[in-house]
């Protein structure tokens, strides 16, 4: 059998990748949300929002998404996942192996790949290779009304580029430990009044629950999931359990939903808080 494989001459890709990347940057220069980081917290906080019908975009400074997960426990490839967190994986299709009564462990990779598919067929738009170096910042009341973005290679390159702004009515920072976007707006923006003081030293059970709790909008416009919380509110770390993470990010889609749809907000996620 002869395969006949269609020729596509260089500049037809060229012309082809250019022009579709246009059209969906002109479309998310102004959006509904913004997710900071494509870790647990923000991939499920990205699957949620896109389910409540906002346009949202994941900007993710790596050319993967996963963030702690793909390490696993210590580069042992399973991860643990308690009740309810559950609820999130079993809506998404990924397999769990019950160990105890609530007690789950799941494949890094197939929990990686399965709140990926997820959030892009929710809807929303995942980019990669994308770091947040500021934000837009309106006064009057203040509020954080946007990314700043650039290139991760030029950030890495050390050059000096001006960067580009996307306009949204909620930014979600699951940046992770070193919580990027709350440290930004630490430093430009004193008048917030946000301070970054760092996580605390491992105690799984209490992170797990503070995390959660902690949850929520710290300013106007800037949300704050997952490990983010921690780093503003000194909780402790965990390690490679993600129940929390995984609830964290449902949490803040919700709010994120509510405050923006108001009492037209559709419960979106599995879970009650």
């Amino acid at each position: 059998m002869v395969y006949r494989i269609r020729s596509v001459e260089e500049e037809d890709i060229t012309r082809i990748i250019v022009r579709k990347a246009m059209e969906d940057w002109l479309n998310i220069a102004e959006t509904d949300v913004v997710v900071i980081g494509a870790g647990p917290a923000g991939l499920t906080a990205a699957i949620y929002t896109a389910k409540a019908g906002l346009k949202t975009v994941l900007f993710e400074r790596r050319l993967s998404f996963g963030g702690g997960m793909g390490g696993g426990g210590m580069q042992f490839h399973k991860i643990v996942v308690e009740t309810p967190a559950d609820a999130v994986l079993r809506e998404i299709g990924c397999r769990m192996e019950e160990l105890e009564s609530g007690i789950f462990v799941v494949d890094a990779a197939e929990m990686i790949a399965k709140l990926a598919s997820k959030a892009i067929d929710a809807g929303a738009k995942i980019i990669l290779g994308v770091t947040v170096e500021d934000v837009i910042y309106r006064g009057d009341p203040p509020r954080v009304a946007g990314a700043v973005i650039q290139w991760s290679s030029v950030v890495m390159a050390g050059l000096h580029v001006d960067p580009l702004g996307v306009k949204a009515k909620a930014l979600i920072d699951c940046t992770g430990h070193d919580a990027e976007v709350l440290s930004i707006v630490s430093k430009k923006i004193p008048e917030l009044k946000i301070s970054v003081v760092g996580e605390k030293s491992m105690w799984a059970p209490q992170a797990e629950k503070l995390i959660v709790e902690g949850t929520r909008e710290v300013c106007p416009g800037l949300f704050a999931a997952g490990m983010a919380v921690a780093a503003i509110d000194q909780a402790p770390r965990m390690g490679p359990i993600f129940g929390g993470m995984l609830l964290s990010g449902a949490k803040v889609a919700q709010l994120v939903a509510n405050k923006i749809l108001g009492e037209k907000a559709p419960k979106v996620i599995p879970v009650n808080f």
